[in-house]
């Protein structure tokens, strides 16, 4: 059976140093897991490979020389360059950003109270917010898909859009529903701190590659440092749907090969969830060093039921 080492004792300090948020509020992000992760991950990095990055939260918390953030979906690195594009005036996006909230007559509760808000919440406890910008997230929804050049009405629909995920049906048309969520102050300081963080960095986002490919293709060096967290294989979201066995296993091979060659990297993975083993990664897991993680995952439907899930860190180094 596998084992884990206690290995959240290399700072304890970090534990109490609060994460930053990514502005793409993604799902399975690991905002919450950067204080555990970051005693984990080597000192001294170079190069930071973010070769799943998602939200970056994993970049964004992690300190490095420089920092190459990847992922498959085009419209994530999409929003990473946008976002990074108009760091340097982040304020003034803030406000263009108001201004089409104003213009779609979406919800702002960074603004102050909304008295139909108020209202609603009365009759619609946990869906008040849903309830007063479906009609106008729709309009947007609409008009994007219209014109999809407009990376800021896409970004406004991932704040506004169910569990702020990116979702695009076979024609290619962008179709999640809209959320129980709205543009409060937490949107705005995410984005604050993502520029902040762009500003005095060294970063760059990839063209939105396979993860083989993109780490086949970078020029690894000395003290570089390759973080994986791929879709889970056990969990089911409209993440994994391109993510099966051959794919975990085209994976596990990469991370052989980096060993063999002395590059160090960590990766993130589901061992247990619902009841549900991956076999694949316990069997392989073995020959490296490995972490339990403390995780509290909740339903993405309802988020005061939380989920059994066992996830865990597994390096090389």
């Amino acid at each position: 059976m596998i084992e884990f080492t206690n290995g959240l004792t290399k700072n304890n300090t970090l534990k109490n140093k609060k994460s930053i948020r990514s502005p793409l509020f993604y799902v399975g992000d690991k905002y919450k897991l950067m204080y555990q992760l970051n005693q984990l991950f080597p000192e001294n990095i170079n190069t930071f490979y973010d070769v799943f990055t998602g939200g970056g939260s994993a970049s964004i918390n992690v300190k490095a020389k420089k920092y190459i953030m990847n992922d498959i979906d085009d419209k994530v690195t999409e929003l990473h360059n946008f976002l990074q594009s108009e760091s340097t005036d982040i304020s003034l996006l803030i406000q263009k950003m108001h201004n089409l909230i104003h213009k779609y007559g979406l919800s702002l509760s960074e603004q102050g109270k909304n008295d139909k808000i108020e209202f609603l919440k009365q009759t619609y406890h946990k869906t008040y917010f849903s309830k007063y910008n479906k009609e106008s997230y729709i309009k947007l929804r609409d008009d994007y898909n219209n014109d999809q050049s407009h990376t800021e009405l896409l970004y406004l629909l991932l704040v506004y859009g169910f569990n702020h995920m990116i979702r695009f049906n076979s024609q290619g048309k962008f179709n999640l529903p809209v959320g129980n969520v709205d543009w409060n102050k937490n949107v705005s300081q995410a984005l604050l701190d993502y520029a902040d963080w762009v500003i005095n960095n060294d970063v760059e986002v990839s063209d939105g590659l396979d993860f083989e490919k993109f780490v086949n293709s970078a020029d690894l060096k000395e003290n570089d440092f390759l973080y994986f967290d791929p879709p889970y294989l056990i969990t089911f979201s409209d993440y994994n749907k391109l993510w099966g066995i051959n794919e975990e296993q085209r994976l596990y091979d990469l991370l052989d090969e980096l060993s063999s060659k002395g590059i160090r990297w960590g990766l993130s993975n589901m061992l247990t969830h619902k009841g549900k083993l991956n076999k694949l990664l316990l069997e392989w897991a073995e020959k490296y060093n490995k972490f339990s993680i403390e995780s509290n995952y909740i339903s993405r439907f309802d988020n005061t039921v939380k989920i059994d899930s066992k996830e865990i860190y597994v390096t090389n180094y």
